[in-house]
Protein backbone atom coordinates (compact mmCIF):
# COMPACT_ATOMS: atom_id res chain seq x y z
CA UNK A 1 0.00 0.00 0.00
CA UNK A 2 1.59 3.13 -1.13
CA UNK A 3 1.65 5.80 1.81
CA UNK A 4 -0.86 9.06 0.78
CA UNK A 5 -1.99 10.04 4.25
CA UNK A 6 1.03 11.69 6.45
CA UNK A 7 0.63 13.80 9.53
CA UNK A 8 3.39 15.46 10.54
CA UNK A 9 3.38 15.99 14.55
CA UNK A 10 4.54 20.11 15.61
CA UNK A 11 5.74 21.17 19.24
CA UNK A 12 4.56 24.81 20.38
CA UNK A 13 5.50 24.46 23.95
CA UNK A 14 8.25 25.16 25.63
CA UNK A 15 10.67 25.53 22.23
CA UNK A 16 8.79 25.29 19.10
CA UNK A 17 9.74 22.75 16.06
CA UNK A 18 12.40 24.26 13.84
CA UNK A 19 11.17 25.64 10.82
CA UNK A 20 14.25 23.80 8.52
CA UNK A 21 12.74 20.56 9.81
CA UNK A 22 8.54 21.07 8.84
CA UNK A 23 10.61 22.32 5.33
CA UNK A 24 12.10 18.98 5.31
CA UNK A 25 9.20 16.98 6.15
CA UNK A 26 7.40 18.81 3.34
CA UNK A 27 9.91 17.67 1.05
CA UNK A 28 9.35 13.51 2.52
CA UNK A 29 5.21 14.72 1.38
CA UNK A 30 6.68 15.64 -1.95
CA UNK A 31 8.93 12.44 -2.69
CA UNK A 32 6.30 10.09 -1.84
CA UNK A 33 3.38 12.36 -3.74
CA UNK A 34 1.75 12.05 -0.20
CA UNK A 35 -0.97 14.10 1.05
CA UNK A 36 0.44 15.95 4.26
CA UNK A 37 -1.39 17.43 7.32
CA UNK A 38 0.52 19.41 10.19
CA UNK A 39 -0.97 19.15 13.99
CA UNK A 40 -0.12 21.79 16.89
CA UNK A 41 -1.74 22.10 19.81
CA UNK A 42 -1.92 25.31 21.60
CA UNK A 43 -0.38 23.95 25.40
CA UNK A 44 -2.47 25.10 28.45
CA UNK A 45 -0.86 24.81 32.20
CA UNK A 46 -2.39 23.15 34.77
CA UNK A 47 -1.00 24.15 38.21
CA UNK A 48 -1.72 20.60 40.99
CA UNK A 49 -4.10 22.03 43.52
CA UNK A 50 -1.35 20.74 46.01
CA UNK A 51 1.19 23.35 44.79
CA UNK A 52 1.15 26.32 47.29
CA UNK A 53 2.65 28.90 44.99
CA UNK A 54 4.43 32.15 46.35
CA UNK A 55 2.54 34.45 48.27
CA UNK A 56 3.63 37.35 45.38
CA UNK A 57 3.47 34.65 42.71
CA UNK A 58 0.14 35.64 40.18
CA UNK A 59 -0.68 32.24 38.80
CA UNK A 60 -3.68 32.75 36.63
CA UNK A 61 -1.18 35.54 34.70
CA UNK A 62 1.84 33.12 34.60
CA UNK A 63 -0.75 30.39 33.24
CA UNK A 64 -2.14 32.98 30.57
CA UNK A 65 1.51 34.13 29.27
CA UNK A 66 3.04 30.74 28.81
CA UNK A 67 -0.62 29.85 26.68
CA UNK A 68 -0.36 32.69 24.57
CA UNK A 69 3.56 32.01 23.89
CA UNK A 70 2.08 28.25 22.72
CA UNK A 71 -0.52 30.01 20.65
CA UNK A 72 1.66 32.49 19.14
CA UNK A 73 4.23 29.37 18.48
CA UNK A 74 1.14 27.43 16.58
CA UNK A 75 0.41 30.56 14.42
CA UNK A 76 3.70 30.57 13.47
CA UNK A 77 4.50 27.08 12.80
CA UNK A 78 1.38 26.42 10.84
CA UNK A 79 1.66 29.52 8.67
CA UNK A 80 5.51 28.39 8.31
CA UNK A 81 4.06 25.04 7.03
CA UNK A 82 1.02 26.27 5.16
CA UNK A 83 3.92 28.17 2.58
CA UNK A 84 6.34 25.29 2.57
CA UNK A 85 3.32 23.17 1.39
CA UNK A 86 2.84 25.36 -1.26
CA UNK A 87 6.02 25.62 -2.50
CA UNK A 88 6.50 22.09 -3.14
CA UNK A 89 3.18 21.51 -4.45
CA UNK A 90 1.58 19.32 -2.11
CA UNK A 91 -1.92 19.03 -0.82
CA UNK A 92 -1.90 19.50 2.74
CA UNK A 93 -4.35 20.25 5.95
CA UNK A 94 -3.35 22.22 8.56
CA UNK A 95 -5.08 21.34 12.05
CA UNK A 96 -4.71 22.76 15.42
CA UNK A 97 -5.77 21.64 18.90
CA UNK A 98 -6.15 23.33 22.44
CA UNK A 99 -5.03 20.91 25.74
CA UNK A 100 -3.42 20.36 28.65
CA UNK A 101 0.34 20.27 28.68
CA UNK A 102 0.06 16.78 29.34
CA UNK A 103 -2.46 15.66 27.45
CA UNK A 104 -1.03 16.33 23.59
CA UNK A 105 1.60 13.27 23.26
CA UNK A 106 -2.05 11.10 23.74
CA UNK A 107 -4.25 13.65 20.96
CA UNK A 108 -1.02 12.81 18.67
CA UNK A 109 -1.42 9.57 19.22
CA UNK A 110 -5.20 9.65 18.58
CA UNK A 111 -4.70 11.72 15.31
CA UNK A 112 -1.39 8.83 14.09
CA UNK A 113 -3.62 6.29 13.92
CA UNK A 114 -5.85 7.30 11.12
CA UNK A 115 -2.43 8.37 8.77
CA UNK A 116 -0.50 5.76 6.98
CA UNK A 117 2.53 7.60 8.20
CA UNK A 118 3.52 10.38 11.25
CA UNK A 119 6.36 12.35 11.34
CA UNK A 120 7.66 13.22 14.36
CA UNK A 121 10.82 15.63 15.12
CA UNK A 122 13.05 15.23 17.79
CA UNK A 123 14.89 17.64 19.19
CA UNK A 124 18.73 18.16 20.38
CA UNK A 125 17.90 18.08 24.02
CA UNK A 126 14.28 17.76 25.18
CA UNK A 127 11.37 15.45 26.30
CA UNK A 128 11.18 12.50 24.11
CA UNK A 129 7.58 12.02 25.22
CA UNK A 130 5.97 12.83 22.41
CA UNK A 131 7.85 10.36 19.79
CA UNK A 132 7.15 7.29 22.21
CA UNK A 133 3.69 8.14 22.51
CA UNK A 134 3.09 8.13 18.92
CA UNK A 135 5.32 5.27 18.46
CA UNK A 136 3.93 2.61 20.71
CA UNK A 137 0.40 4.09 20.87
CA UNK A 138 -0.60 4.64 16.99
CA UNK A 139 -0.30 1.24 15.82
CA UNK A 140 1.46 3.15 12.63
CA UNK A 141 4.91 3.50 11.75
CA UNK A 142 6.71 6.64 12.92
CA UNK A 143 9.27 8.75 11.26
CA UNK A 144 11.29 10.55 13.16
CA UNK A 145 13.29 13.63 12.13
CA UNK A 146 16.56 14.91 13.87
CA UNK A 147 16.48 18.69 14.58
CA UNK A 148 19.34 21.24 14.92
CA UNK A 149 21.01 19.18 11.51
CA UNK A 150 21.47 21.39 8.00
CA UNK A 151 18.14 21.80 6.30
CA UNK A 152 18.18 20.25 3.18
CA UNK A 153 15.13 18.45 1.25
CA UNK A 154 14.84 14.77 1.88
CA UNK A 155 16.11 12.44 -0.87
CA UNK A 156 15.88 8.44 -1.04
CA UNK A 157 18.78 7.28 -2.58
CA UNK A 158 19.99 4.47 0.04
CA UNK A 159 17.59 3.44 2.69
CA UNK A 160 19.49 0.58 5.68
CA UNK A 161 16.79 -1.52 6.87
CA UNK A 162 18.37 -3.06 10.68
CA UNK A 163 17.29 -7.20 10.84
CA UNK A 164 17.33 -9.32 13.30
CA UNK A 165 14.50 -12.29 12.66
CA UNK A 166 12.32 -10.39 15.19
CA UNK A 167 8.49 -9.09 15.08
CA UNK A 168 9.30 -5.70 15.10
CA UNK A 169 11.86 -5.70 12.48
CA UNK A 170 9.77 -7.32 10.11
CA UNK A 171 6.38 -4.89 11.36
CA UNK A 172 8.96 -2.44 10.53
CA UNK A 173 10.06 -3.88 6.81
CA UNK A 174 6.74 -3.97 5.97
CA UNK A 175 5.40 -1.06 6.67
CA UNK A 176 8.61 0.45 5.23
CA UNK A 177 7.70 -1.19 1.57
CA UNK A 178 6.21 2.15 0.05
CA UNK A 179 9.62 3.68 0.92
CA UNK A 180 11.81 0.86 0.17
CA UNK A 181 10.48 1.01 -3.90
CA UNK A 182 11.64 4.47 -4.10
CA UNK A 183 15.31 3.83 -2.94
CA UNK A 184 17.63 3.37 -5.59
CA UNK A 185 19.58 0.97 -3.37
CA UNK A 186 18.28 -0.65 0.13
CA UNK A 187 20.57 -2.74 2.14
CA UNK A 188 19.32 -5.08 5.04
CA UNK A 189 22.11 -5.45 7.73
CA UNK A 190 22.78 -7.70 10.65
CA UNK A 191 24.20 -6.72 13.95
CA UNK A 192 26.20 -9.63 15.20
CA UNK A 193 28.09 -10.84 18.45
CA UNK A 194 25.51 -7.98 20.69
CA UNK A 195 22.65 -10.57 21.46
CA UNK A 196 21.56 -13.85 20.39
CA UNK A 197 19.48 -14.32 17.41
CA UNK A 198 17.36 -17.24 17.62
CA UNK A 199 16.09 -18.43 14.45
CA UNK A 200 16.95 -21.14 11.85
CA UNK A 201 15.74 -18.90 8.58
CA UNK A 202 18.64 -16.78 6.72
CA UNK A 203 18.40 -13.05 5.51
CA UNK A 204 18.60 -14.54 2.47
CA UNK A 205 14.63 -15.43 2.45
CA UNK A 206 14.10 -11.87 3.77
CA UNK A 207 15.77 -10.83 0.06
CA UNK A 208 13.48 -13.04 -1.69
CA UNK A 209 10.32 -11.99 -0.47
CA UNK A 210 11.37 -8.24 -1.15
CA UNK A 211 12.28 -9.16 -4.65
CA UNK A 212 8.92 -9.98 -5.26
CA UNK A 213 8.26 -6.67 -4.78
CA UNK A 214 10.68 -5.52 -7.40
CA UNK A 215 13.55 -4.60 -4.68
CA UNK A 216 17.01 -5.45 -5.07
CA UNK A 217 18.86 -5.64 -1.87
CA UNK A 218 22.01 -6.00 -0.78
CA UNK A 219 22.82 -8.09 2.58
CA UNK A 220 25.44 -7.30 5.41
CA UNK A 221 26.57 -8.67 8.73
CA UNK A 222 28.59 -6.24 11.20
CA UNK A 223 30.29 -7.40 13.92
CA UNK A 224 29.61 -5.16 17.04
CA UNK A 225 32.73 -5.37 18.29
CA UNK A 226 31.44 -4.87 21.92
CA UNK A 227 29.34 -1.56 20.83
CA UNK A 228 26.15 -1.40 21.51
CA UNK A 229 23.71 -1.85 18.49
CA UNK A 230 22.22 1.61 18.36
CA UNK A 231 26.32 2.48 18.14
CA UNK A 232 26.83 -0.32 15.46
CA UNK A 233 24.07 1.09 13.02
CA UNK A 234 24.76 4.34 13.57
CA UNK A 235 28.10 3.80 12.11
CA UNK A 236 26.86 1.54 9.36
CA UNK A 237 24.52 4.02 8.46
CA UNK A 238 27.03 6.52 8.13
CA UNK A 239 29.36 4.22 5.91
CA UNK A 240 26.77 3.97 3.73
CA UNK A 241 25.65 7.18 3.34
CA UNK A 242 22.01 5.96 4.35
CA UNK A 243 18.99 8.59 3.80
CA UNK A 244 17.03 6.58 6.04
CA UNK A 245 17.09 3.85 8.73
CA UNK A 246 14.19 1.50 8.98
CA UNK A 247 13.93 -0.38 12.43
CA UNK A 248 11.70 -2.10 14.84
CA UNK A 249 11.04 -0.52 17.66
CA UNK A 250 11.46 -2.00 20.69
CA UNK A 251 9.60 -1.20 24.37
CA UNK A 252 6.30 -0.95 26.25
CA UNK A 253 4.38 1.49 28.54
CA UNK A 254 3.92 1.51 31.75
CA UNK A 255 2.38 3.65 34.41
CA UNK A 256 2.77 6.33 31.52
CA UNK A 257 7.15 5.81 31.32
CA UNK A 258 8.20 3.87 28.44
CA UNK A 259 10.42 0.99 28.90
CA UNK A 260 12.40 1.02 25.54
CA UNK A 261 14.84 -1.34 24.73
CA UNK A 262 18.62 -0.26 24.23
CA UNK A 263 18.89 0.17 20.36
CA UNK A 264 15.54 2.30 20.60
CA UNK A 265 16.29 4.12 23.56
CA UNK A 266 19.65 5.77 22.15
CA UNK A 267 18.65 6.25 18.31
CA UNK A 268 15.20 7.81 19.48
CA UNK A 269 17.11 10.33 21.89
CA UNK A 270 19.42 11.59 19.28
CA UNK A 271 18.98 10.15 15.99
CA UNK A 272 21.40 10.63 13.59
CA UNK A 273 19.72 10.39 10.35
CA UNK A 274 15.39 10.02 9.86
CA UNK A 275 14.73 7.27 11.10
CA UNK A 276 11.53 4.72 10.64
CA UNK A 277 10.49 3.23 13.89
CA UNK A 278 7.58 0.35 13.99
CA UNK A 279 6.06 -1.50 16.89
Amino acid sequence: MAIKDILLGLRSYPEPTQISTIEQAVSIAAVLDSHIAAMACEIHLEIPSSLIAPPLLNVPALIASEAQISRTNVEKLLTAFEAAAAKQGVMFEAVRERCLAGKAPDILAEYARLRDLTIMPVPESHEQWYCEAVIFGSGRPTLVLPEGTPSKSFQLNTAVVAWDFSRAAARAVADAIPLLERAKHVRIVTVLGEKVIDSKRTTEELAKNLSRHGLEVELDKVDSKGRTIGETLEAYAKSSAADILVMGAYGHSRFREFILGGATRSLLAKPPLPILFSH
